[in-house]
């Protein structure tokens, strides 16, 4: 392989905005790979010149063909490569040799199946980097630009173009999910801009595409699939640059279980992640999750169609069957949307307007609305003024099936909106196609399945969240200059929290004791009553070999305490090596959380953070972040835990101090990052957080230093 300097990697524009296109291993047989792009471009309305490579033909298609890239007489940006794996390569020199600044390689047989393939795929990527030709592939389904009509793929997806213009951008790193997201994407009549699958990833990657699209002026919504990336920084900085330009990103990451794991591995010839870490890292940086292939694309056509953005997360239901009502009411709780009941003015005049309705929330209509249309303005505008929700999710049964009377309540809905522009309406019911497009034209969103529509909201809600937060983002906070360097061996839990001292993570105040004596002179210097607990780095968790005696209140308590934890580790652990006995100072009351920092295969130092006892251990109630990130993520992330109520003050308890635990969180995530090249792990386990304005304290820890290579 090459070892000649590399350029910078370039724009990705010769390949979605080519002026000329040449199809290498093109066919006259519209059925084969070699011949369906060269078919795709010439019926699509491709504007520019198409230029056919092959050696065996003089004419193929009806177009003039050419033994090599080299001999067509005018500049190619982009060649579609659809021969044999063995002379892909060839081809991919001879498009350089000419200038040609974009390839797809549709051919298989590269890393995917491993041995030959596998250096050929090197080779490939040594050509993109020292050439500077931006290589797609190999073993991909192709790229697709709607606007300019430029359908380079073969998948059958493609066939007979179908396609509408839109603000959609789609990007997967496998070919057969891209495809079957595009006819999706035909079937729902969603607009769509470009489209690509990068297969093997050999030069452009999924982070590449993001990157672009955050770039695009078409582009308003971002839908990826991800089996695993390739390169931490470049998908961060894309992510991040999607964000910021007010792109809205959709993404469906596999590989969370240990089967989808192997597969992704084996499918895409890279290695998936922690799957948690993936979730931390979307989070971190905007992007949504979607859990299934419907609410990737209901997701996409809800951002597609609505610029707002919720002032918070209060649903309004308005329904005219209150057992649907019941069903989203029950779906939005679990999304996490208030579903707050109405006034109870509002209530009355509702009662007023219609007596046999339901006024709380869901606000049943009945089947009244079909005998007086003007009820679905009245109440439409009570929900909005008296009730105060930032969005509002309207079933409305099978009255799209009717035309007369689903424009007539268009018109209403188009008042309420002219006059409330900051509110978001998700309409479902069933619709005809001519019923379903006035609607979307006017801007409104419209779902057959009223769950379906739920989940939408739920989605516009977090993006609102994202916008918001993108505004407060805080920097990382800086470390203290006398932070110490993590230690390169193992070391006992004092020696561990000494050095998170110093990088201004708060410890509880504790001596280590060699002696019987001298565990006695620490307790009164610190304080009864103390915690003793076995100090040795051999011995990380102390408390499976009984290794913690807690609430020890005089002098002869604390020498029998002593005695007991030599004695018990003499029995349990012998061969560990004993530093003596902790004397800590017992801390108050307050809320036990664990802090953690572990090196993640892809993405490095990571942090990780959750309520202690049973929410970490059953229920693995944790949220990660990469480090580093500020103190508002980490507010975020104390957000995502579920068990997080425990924080707020629970009967009768006090709030705790989250300012305090939040800014534990950041440091240590400087910390890692700093220091991630020579740390394995750290745990904090537990970091007791106290009563508001008190604080919060790290009672143990553990750091285990990286294995020497």
């Amino acid at each position: 392989m090459s070892s000649a300097p590399q350029i910078p990697r370039a724009s990705l524009d010769p390949l979605f905005h080519p002026r000329a296109i040449a199809i290498y291993g093109a066919s006259s047989d519209p059925a084969k790979i070699g011949g369906r792009p060269l078919d795709f471009l010439k019926s699509s309305g491709f504007d520019g010149p198409l230029y056919p490579i092959n050696p065996k033909a003089a004419a193929i298609q009806g177009l003039p063909a050419f033994p090599t890239a080299s001999s067509v007489p005018g500049a190619v940006d982009l060649a579609i490569v659809a021969v044999p794996a063995p002379a892909v390569l060839a081809a991919l020199q001879d498009c350089a040799g000419h200038g040609v600044r974009a390839a797809v390689v549709l051919s298989s047989g590269f890393a995917e199946v491993g041995g030959a393939g596998a250096e050929w795929q090197r080779e490939i990527t040594a050509l993109a980097r020292r050439t500077g030709m931006r290589v797609v592939g190999p073993n991909c389904m192709g790229v697709i630009n709607v606007r300019r009509r430029i359908l380079g793929t073969f998948t059958p997806s493609a066939a007979g173009f179908g396609l509408l213009p839109g603000r959609i951008s789609l990007v997967s790193q496998s070919g057969a999910f891209g495809g079957y997201c595009l006819s999706l994407i035909r079937q729902r009549g969603l607009g769509l801009n470009l489209w690509i699958t990068t297969g093997n990833q050999s030069d452009v990657d999924f982070a590449d595409c993001v990157a672009h699209f955050a770039q695009d002026a078409g582009t308003d919504v971002i839908v990826g699939y991800i089996e695993a990336a390739t390169d931490k920084e470049r998908l961060i900085a894309a992510l991040d640059l999607a964000r910021s330009n007010g792109k809205r990103i959709v993404l469906m990451k596999v590989g969370s279980s240990d089967a989808g794991a192997q597969a992704a591995a084996s499918h895409t010839a890279s290695l998936a992640g922690s799957d948690q870490v993936y979730e931390g890292l979307f989070r971190q940086y905007g992007a949504y999750r979607a859990r299934s292939i419907d609410e990737l694309f209901d997701v996409a056509y809800a951002c597609s169609l609505s610029t707002s953005q919720p002032a918070g997360r209060r649903l309004g239901l308005l329904t005219v069957s209150g057992g649907v009502g019941a069903l989203m009411a029950d779906v939005a709780a679990e999304c996490g949307l208030d579903v707050a009941p109405m006034p109870a003015d509002a209530q009355r005049r509702l009662k007023e307007i219609l007596p046999f309705c339901g006024p709380r929330n869901p606000v049943d209509m009945t089947a009244q609305l079909v005998n007086d249309l003007t009820l679905f303005e009245r109440n439409f505008e009570l929900m909005l003024e008296e009730g105060g929700y930032d969005l509002i999710v309207a079933f409305l049964s099978s009255v799209g099936q009717v035309l007369t009377l689903s424009s007539a309540l268009l018109v209403q809905l188009q008042k309420v909106l002219a006059r409330y522009p900051d509110r978001t309406v998700i309409v479902s019911m069933l619709a005809t196609p001519e019923v379903r497009k006035l609607y979307e034209a006017a801007g409104v969103m419209l779902f057959d399945e009223p769950t379906r529509a739920v989940r939408a909201a739920r989605a516009l809600v977090y993006f609102a969240q994202e916008a918001r937060r993108i505004r407060n983002r805080s920097a990382p906070p800086p470390l203290p200059a006398a932070a110490l360097a993590p230690p390169r061996h193992a070391v006992n839990e004092v020696e561990a929290k000494a050095v998170l001292a110093s990088a201004g993570i708060p410890v509880v105040r504790e001596l280590v004791a060699p002696s019987e004596d001298a565990a006695a002179r620490c307790a009164a210097k610190i304080g009864y009553p103390v915690v003793l607990k076995i100090a040795s780095a051999d011995i990380p968790h102390k408390s499976e070999i009984g290794g913690v005696i807690v609430g020890v209140q005089d002098e002869a308590g604390l020498r029998a305490a002593f005695r007991t934890l030599i004695q018990r580790a003499g029995q349990n652990a012998p061969q560990a090596r004993l530093d003596g006995v902790i004397v800590a100072r017992m801390a108050g009351n307050g809320v036990e959380t664990i802090l953690g920092m572990v090196r993640d295969p892809v993405f490095g130092p990571v942090v990780m953070f959750g309520l202690g006892g049973i929410f970490v251990e059953a229920f693995k109630d944790v949220a990660f972040r990469v480090a580093p990130f500020g103190v508002g993520e980490a507010r975020a992330m104390i957000e995502d835990v579920k068990g997080r109520i425990l924080l707020t003050g629970l009967r009768g308890q006090p709030p705790s101090d989250e300012e305090a635990l939040a800014e534990a969180i950041a440091t240590l995530s400087v910390y890692a990052a700093r220091h991630g090249d020579v740390l394995e792990s750290i745990d904090i386990n537990p970091l007791l957080v106290l009563p508001r304005g008190e604080g919060a304290l790290a009672l143990d820890a553990l750091m285990v230093p990286r294995a020497c290579d």
